[in-house]
């Protein structure tokens, strides 16, 4: 009898969703030849900078309906997914190779020893015992259907073939350009979870500062948001911006980062009520000068200062001496400021880019490609990403575990 069983198989890219698809298959069937290929010399380069060090692995939300929510593109398609590789499992995968992860207050998990060092040593162990191969400094360089295999080829004039290939190389244009090859549709790339920057030098004094709650809306689009922001050297970031960087990528790289951002510090009050609680200020607080006295616990005194040198206020009048006018103006900078936006920059070193392989081309039962049976793509080389949180890991884990699942059940031939 014939052993259609896949024998061999190459995973592209040493980074989480490759790793964790390659322990997977490797646990699955011991006998399999798991290879992993990565064209640096370092593995798991996301997990180790993820969190700021930390790590973080998953978020503590546990409904798959509010879980698709987190993803800018790929909502419809995550659904099922994640019914079978959901954060618990992860949790529990983690849990039973002695990895415990602990949930903060915004639902975002980390490893109880708040370092990513313990996730990077996990899955390096779990790879020694289980067999798999790993090569680094390895680029794939081109890669052929051969019959019912598929031939590689790589940087260092080494190839091979292999019963099935998985494609989890992350954010990579020359993969991409290679898929393109095999009239794969790739939808078009774009950066995504980034801060934005604004050239105000009285800004930038502010720099650390933070707000709990924002509302954000970018003019001329229909893009908004809310959320904590935080002040930077270089302009804004914060949830509130990544989230809506995330959900305006393609529509932010279409203004080439050029726009004009409207912040609301009070995204509880409207025009008039603010206006009225204000004119009230007025009354009670006459004597007091409105630089030393902010009738908003929420905004530093720092902010608050700003503010009004933004309003064109002097901040040595007394309440009693502002104009209506002064106060309209006040209104506008407190719930309606403008801020001109010229220019992004990388959140860190967890760049997303939104983008990659279409939907369309996918079996997300399987995360194998459509119309080439022993293709598998995981990760973020496929049209998913997710906004901070653990999200964007959570679907490397997912499509990484689903991915060796199908090439487990794949047989040859």
């Amino acid at each position: 009898m014939k052993d259609n069983k896949i024998k061999r198989v190459a995973i592209i890219g040493g980074g989480a969703a490759g790793f964790f698809a390659a322990l997977h298959l490797a646990e699955l069937d011991p006998k399999c030849e798991v290879n992993i290929f990565e064209k640096s010399t370092q593995l798991l380069s996301k997990v180790k900078v993820s969190g700021g060090g930390r790590c973080n692995v998953t978020h503590a939300c546990f409904d798959t309906r509010a879980l698709v929510q987190f993803y800018p593109r790929g909502q419809k398609q995550l659904a099922g997914p994640f019914k079978r590789f959901s954060p618990i499992d992860t949790i529990e995968w983690f849990k039973e190779r002695g990895v415990a992860l602990k949930t903060e207050a915004d639902g975002r998990m980390f490893p109880t020893t708040d370092s990513s060092q313990t996730i990077i040593n996990c899955f390096l162990d779990e790879a020694k015992n289980l067999g798999v191969r790993i090569h680094t400094q390895k680029a794939l360089v081109s890669f052929l259907a051969d019959g019912s295999k598929w031939s590689l080829e790589f940087s260092d004039s080494t190839s091979g073939i292999f019963d099935a290939l998985l494609i989890a190389s992350g954010s990579s244009e020359l993969i991409w350009n290679q898929l393109k090859l095999f009239g794969i549709k790739i939808d078009e790339t774009a950066p995504s979870l980034f801060t934005f920057n604004i050239k105000d030098m009285n800004l930038q004094e502010l720099s650390g500062t933070s707000i709990e709650h924002t509302a954000l809306k970018i003019q001329g689009t229909k893009l908004k948001g809310e959320g904590p922001l935080l002040i930077t050297h270089w302009g804004m970031s914060g949830p509130a911006i990544l989230k809506l960087s995330a959900w305006g990528a393609l529509d932010l790289k279409a203004l080439n980062y050029n726009f004009t951002l409207s912040i609301s510090f009070l995204p509880e009050e409207n025009d008039q009520t603010l206006l009225d609680q204000l004119k009230s200020i007025r009354a009670k607080e006459s004597r007091k000068q409105v630089n030393s006295f902010s009738p908003f616990d929420v905004l530093s005194k720092r902010l608050w200062n700003y503010i009004l040198g933004k309003a064109d206020i002097t901040q040595q009048l007394n309440w009693a001496d502002i104009s209506n006018k002064e106060l309209q103006r006040l209104m506008e900078e407190l719930i309606h400021a403008s801020y001109k936006v010229s220019g992004k920059s990388t959140f860190k070193d967890e760049f997303v880019t939104c983008g990659g392989i279409s939907l369309d081309e996918i079996n997300f039962k399987t995360y194998e490609a459509l119309r080439f049976p022993g293709l598998f793509f995981a990760g973020e080389v496929v049209n998913v990403d997710a906004i901070t949180g653990g999200f964007n890991f959570q679907h490397a884990w997912t499509s990484g575990w689903l991915a060796a699942e199908g090439i487990f059940n794949w047989k040859i031939g």
